[in-house]
């Protein structure tokens, strides 16, 4: 099948069309297609438990699910160098946002992560996240190309500032992402074994200090440990859904696991489409998301690359594939319970457009004109 754009064409989209990775690039709109569909049968019933008409969220989804398609062609058709500035912008932005979620916020749960901006509910720590990965990779290949920069330090000293704002809201799942994306970087950028030693020992003690310090931490872990210490209602219906679907499920719209669980369209929408689509489907999903952690990783070790490239995208790839394992095994009872979404999935306007912006990064630095090239 020919493609409407010449090579020949020298225009920005053409550029982009014929430097971006066609594979990443397809698995990422299948992705966006699959989110669609089960939107479409994940939350027709929330919104009328929420007393909203049928389609509301769908349509919300969808605009959102446009703005981020958006997003992320748009940053992928970015330099490096432009791409690091947008990071530190987004990043100095949302660590304003951070703390005016700490004293305007709306409070959900028992946490402050949301405030209202230009009338829109935004979750700061979102976008925070891939920000950091692309400010910290690059803070990181400054100080490993300039011994006179000490860009660990200044990269701990960020680290430490974000985390501190993430467990005063609280919200422990993001100072956990936030860590494991801080930690890879360190061990790709050549850091020696004893200070990442040290590292993995200070987050178990953290780890441990969260569960003896903090009820709603210890409550999770040891409804996860014993079943009976506490209420697991939404993790048991959404096995028994994921059991009742079968192989090849009750088919399109006839599941019953979204009329019952609130969270249904978020946390537990891989229930919906097993109940729904089976077995089979889901897995079809799983490998969808291996192969896009798979190829994004395969793009930086087999072709020229720089430091900053090699850390950013690992950062960002770190935290797609985590996120999306977070959530599959929360669903599954693998792990304890922890509210995150299923990447471009689960229903969400802040996740969709903060995964846009960080998948666009992705395809941005992967391009075969952005990598070997362009040093801090």
């Amino acid at each position: 099948m020919k493609t409407a754009i010449a090579r020949t064409d020298n225009s920005i989209l053409g550029r982009w069309w014929w430097t971006v990775d066609h594979p990443l690039l397809g698995a990422l709109s299948v992705l966006f297609i699959v989110g669609t569909v089960l939107n479409f049968s994940a939350t027709p019933a929330i919104a009328a438990h929420l007393k909203l008409d049928t389609y509301f969220l769908v349509r919300h989804q969808i605009v959102f699910m446009i703005l981020s398609a958006l997003v992320m062609i748009g940053v992928s058709l970015q330099t490096p160098k432009t791409i690091r500035l947008i990071s530190l912008a987004m990043t100095a932005a949302m660590l304003v946002c951070l703390v005016l979620v700490l004293v305007h916020g709306t409070q959900i749960k028992g946490a402050s992560r949301w405030i209202r901006v230009f009338g829109i509910s935004l979750q700061p720590s979102e976008f925070a996240k891939p920000a950091f990965a692309v400010v910290a990779a690059w803070l990181i290949s400054l100080g490993k190309s300039n011994p006179h920069v000490k860009g660990t330090l200044w990269t701990a000293g960020l680290y430490l500032v974000l985390v501190g704002l993430l467990i005063k809201q609280p919200d422990f799942g993001m100072v956990l992402t936030v860590s494991v994306i801080f930690g890879i970087e360190l061990f790709l950028s050549g850091l020696p074994m004893s200070w990442i030693s040290a590292l993995i020992l200070a987050g178990g003690i953290g780890a441990t200090s969260a569960y003896f310090l903090l009820p709603h931490v210890q409550a999770r872990i040891d409804r996860f440990i014993n079943p009976e210490a506490g209420d697991t209602f939404q993790v048991r219906t959404a096995f028994e859904a994921i059991r009742n679907g079968g192989l090849f499920g009750m088919g399109p719209g006839e599941g019953t696991v979204k009329n019952i669980l609130p969270d249904a369209h978020t946390d537990f929408v891989l229930a919906v489409a097993a109940e729904e689509f089976g077995l089979f489907v889901t897995l079809l999903v799983v490998l969808l998301f291996a192969f896009i952690v798979y190829r994004g990783f395969l793009l930086i070790l087999t072709k020229d690359k720089n430091l900053f490239t090699l850390l950013a995208v690992s950062g960002l790839l770190t935290q797609f594939g985590m996120q999306a394992l977070v959530n599959m095994a929360s669903t599954l009872s693998l792990i304890p319970t922890k509210g995150m979404t299923l990447p471009f999935v689960s229903y969400g306007g802040s996740s969709l457009l903060s995964l846009g912006f960080a998948m666009g990064m992705v395809l941005g630095l992967t391009r075969s004109t952005n990598t070997g090239k362009d040093t801090p």
